[in-house]
């Protein structure tokens, strides 16, 4: 059984459907790409999957428990985080604080202050800015606390949105480092990207969704080699 199962989910926003009948499944200790261009539908399935914009029909399982009509923080919950499109870190309080944050449902209040450590040696910046002021920061600093703060809760699917939006090529490559260290670590990873090179480079599978469904699932190297999405996506 797959560590997350999706199946047929049609998600809603008013009456416009965004969601025509996705269906993926992630298995635990893999990273998982989904890639497409805007509106495809990327988003909308991983706010679906954490509860914030829950799907009017289809099944949600994660670890064998079904998600449907669960509180998004009771998903977070069962293991499940998302370090959301755009950061949207908390601008008036610092990078400690906003990861102290991210662990504000877990019981285990002992084994919190190691996890800080355990994002500080993920992304060293952090620890030296971690008085600082989230707001004043730059954007790859900013983003490096948005996954850092998702991880405080101590996820077993760490739910990523385009973690290279707005990134200078550089620091893209810093952040997709640090992805494939998280995913060594133990967490399953599904990831949203625009940037299908990066994407498909370090996950092991991949889904193409086009206008709220799904296109095309294969191995990432054969998604490469696929002329089609060469062509869309990978500049080809």
């Amino acid at each position: 059984m797959a560590l997350l199962e999706v199946i047929d989910i049609h998600t809603f926003y008013d009456n416009i459907e965004a969601l025509k009948g996705v269906s993926l499944e992630v298995e635990e200790g893999e990273i998982v790409t989904l890639i497409g261009s805007n509106g495809a539908g990327k988003s909308t399935t991983l706010r679906s999957i954490s509860g914030l914009s829950p799907p009017r029909q289809g099944s949600i399982k994660f670890d064998g428990k079904e998600l449907a009509e669960t509180p998004a923080q009771e998903i977070v919950r069962l293991g499940i985080s998302q370090s959301p499109e755009g950061r949207h870190v908390f601008p008036r309080m610092s990078v400690l604080e906003n990861l102290e944050l991210g662990a504000f449902l877990r019981r285990d209040k002992g084994t919190i202050r190691g996890d800080i450590d355990r994002v500080f040696d993920l992304f060293p910046r952090l620890q030296e800015r971690q008085s600082q002021k989230a707001g004043t920061m730059s954007g790859g600093e900013q983003q490096m606390l948005a996954i850092g703060r998702a991880m405080m809760s101590d996820p077993k699917l760490l739910l990523l949105d385009e973690p290279s939006m707005g990134l200078a090529p550089i620091l893209v490559e810093r952040i997709y480092e640090t992805v494939e260290e998280i995913n060594r670590q133990g967490t399953t990873i599904l990831l949203v990207e625009q940037n299908a090179n990066f994407a498909l480079e370090v996950s092991k599978r991949g889904y193409v969704l086009e206008t709220g469904q799904v296109a095309l699932s294969d191995t990432c190297d054969r998604l490469r080699e696929n002329p089609d999405v060469q062509k869309a996506y990978l500049g080809g």
